[in-house]
């Protein structure tokens, strides 16, 4: 190749077919050439770029727009073989790079490494055959079978995570998409974190925005805030619909947990006998796995009414306190439409409820949208409206301030109005004479 390049007027139809037949080049960046080889029925655009010693690297990227209009895609105008060739330039380079750190590291091993991850403390918390796989089942049906799978992790950006997002299929439940999309970030946040010399820095801004929750969707979540008198009603029908379905109060008393402590239901399942205090009218609530963070205490006290601890009374009577407090039937099918009780066990993950749910709130006469997440929601705004400091609302709820403050705004804010108004004192003498201002 000469030392010097001779550039070919590429950019237009009529200037690429004045060139006699064979390749042409003209540069696009200082290493970067845009190639277009002229034929008899019209051209091809070529890409070439200096790979250092004195070598090229080269390939075809698609046909000139001689003959046809461009589509973008197979065929192509100047403009679009030019940010073609870029584009394919940037990612051979990173390729290279990724490379010289050792083998590539796909969005699949990711996903990989965080479900034998998850997994494995899953099985430790409840044992194998508690072991409930709904996060390998989400992940292998929408990442790993989608071309998001196959993506090399040092090329990976916003834009990727943002086209994903929006093929996901639009009969998805809400609920669905929000753990299908928390389980891809924390994914890909755990890999980019091990591997921070391997990996490009803004790897983690490209999960975070490209992954960003849904503005419309999370304000949608938090505004579903019930009243004590709703509240009620959902735990009445769960006591009714225990009876009707012979769950033999396991339901309720489920139920009744969530609802007077706002805890997660991942943190309900793992509670023992002995976590209940009768004399002291607490609960302890184990702490949420959520954060990265040690943990300063492994429970948190949450104090209940005497009508609670009463509901709870058939699960810890005769029993050791180690025993799960909650627990549910198992069910074995004995032919295509009959089945019996095998064996008790606790409850292994919050889409057990999910079904059930739905036969709960219309039993309770409220909209068909409303999640059990909402006993959580429900719990919180109680407290900040009985005049709770944020503080300890947060702590009850293994939560933090920053949280609250930014999730529950207006609620804290008509808390501390409701306080103020109580501090007010009458200041001015009612028998004193008003004289009129002149």
């Amino acid at each position: 190749m000469a030392k010097t390049l001779k550039e070919a007027p590429l950019t237009t139809r009529n200037a690429r077919l004045k060139l006699t037949r064979g390749l042409h080049w003209r540069a696009i960046d200082p290493d970067v050439h845009l190639g277009y080889r002229r034929g008899a029925r019209g051209g091809r655009w070529l890409v070439r770029w200096y790979r250092g010693d004195n070598a090229y690297a080269q390939v075809t990227l698609a046909t000139a727009d001689d003959a046809f209009p461009a589509d973008g895609t197979d065929i192509l105008d100047f403009a679009q073989a030019a940010a073609k060739a870029r584009a394919h330039v940037r990612q051979c380079r990173a390729d290279a790079r990724a490379l010289e750190r050792g083998p590539v590291l796909w969005v699949k091993d990711a996903i990989a490494e965080y479900l034998k991850m998850r997994e494995a403390r899953e099985e430790a918390q409840r044992g194998k055959d508690g072991l409930k796989r709904d996060a390998r089942s989400r992940l292998t049906k929408h990442v790993l079978k989608t071309s998001l799978g196959d993506r090399p992790l040092h090329v990976l950006n916003d834009e990727d995570l943002r086209r994903w997002r929006q093929k996901l299929p639009g009969t998805l439940a809400t609920g669905t998409v929000r753990r299908l999309v928390n389980d891809l970030k924390a994914a890909l946040n755990h890999m980019a974190r091990i591997n921070r010399s391997r990996l490009p820095p803004e790897l983690l801004a490209a999960i975070r925005d490209g992954l960003k929750a849904d503005e419309a969707s999370r304000a949608e979540a938090r505004r579903q805030v019930l009243g004590d008198a709703d509240v009620r009603r959902i735990i009445s029908a769960a006591r009714d619909v225990d009876a009707m379905q012979d769950w033999d109060g396991d339901l309720a008393r489920l139920v009744v947990v969530l609802a007077a402590t706002g805890a997660r239901f991942s943190q309900i399942m793992r509670m023992k006998v002995a976590d209940v205090q009768p004399d002291k009218g607490r609960l302890m609530i184990p702490v949420s796995h959520k954060g990265r963070g040690e943990k300063r205490t492994e429970h948190v006290g949450v104090q209940v009414g005497q009508d609670v601890v009463e509901a709870l009374r058939p699960a810890i009577n005769g029993r050791s306190g180690p025993a799960p407090l909650l627990e549910r039937w198992r069910r074995v099918q004995i032919s295509q439409t009959d089945w019996k009780r095998d064996r008790r066990g606790p409850w292994r993950s919050a889409s057990e409820l999910t079904r059930i749910w739905v036969t709960i709130v219309a039993k309770a006469g409220l909209p068909d949208d409303i999640l059990p997440y909402c006993l959580r929601h429900s719990s919180i705004v109680r407290g900040l409206r009985a005049g709770l400091p944020t503080r300890l609302v947060a702590a009850i709820h293994d939560t933090s301030v920053s949280m609250i403050e930014k999730h529950y705004s207006a609620y804290v804010v008509d808390a501390m109005d409701d306080i103020a108004a109580r501090a007010v004192v009458p200041l001015v003498d009612p028998s004193s004479k008003v004289v009129a201002i002149r």
